[in-house]
Order: C-alpha cells, then structure tokens, then sequence
C-alpha cells in the first residue's frame, strides 16, 4: 500500500463536478442580510437564565413587561388633572 505525500491534495469529487466553473458565478455573503434580518438572537446572563427553564417562559415574561410599561401610570392622570 502506497502512502500519499503530505503535500498531494485527494479530491474525491469527479471530474465533471468543476468547482471553478460552478462557483465562478457566487456571491458571498448573498442573503446575509437577509438572515440577519429574521434572526434575533439574546444572549441572557447566568442568573437570568436561571430564573427561566424555557425560551417560551422568557417570551411570557417579556410580553407581561411590555403590557405593564403601556399602563397609564398613576402620576401622569394627576399632571392632567392640575
């Protein structure tokens, strides 16, 4: 049995699977903008992570925050009053 140089490089693709002809034409980073618009990724710190066993249980939670953020607070309808 015949060992290969260190320096030969084996392709196992045939030959009529032209890589220079096929990839002449492509465009790197094509649809990365569009990926990274449908992607939205946080990273929680270990004490958050902590406190949620699922993505789904996060998600809740962040929804109950927005809810209460929209809740006319007390001091603005006493400034309308004045």
């Amino acid at each position: 049995m015949k060992t290969k140089s260190k320096g030969a490089k084996v392709s196992d693709l045939r030959p009529e699977y032209n890589l220079g002809a096929l990839l002449k034409k492509g465009v790197r980073g094509k649809y990365a903008t569009r990926f990274q618009e449908g992607t939205n990724l946080v990273l929680l710190a270990p004490d958050v992570a902590k406190a949620f066993q699922t993505d789904e249980a996060v998600n809740a939670a962040l929804r109950l925050v927005i809810r209460l953020t929209k809740l006319p607070s007390p001091n603005k309808k006493i400034a309308a009053k004045a």
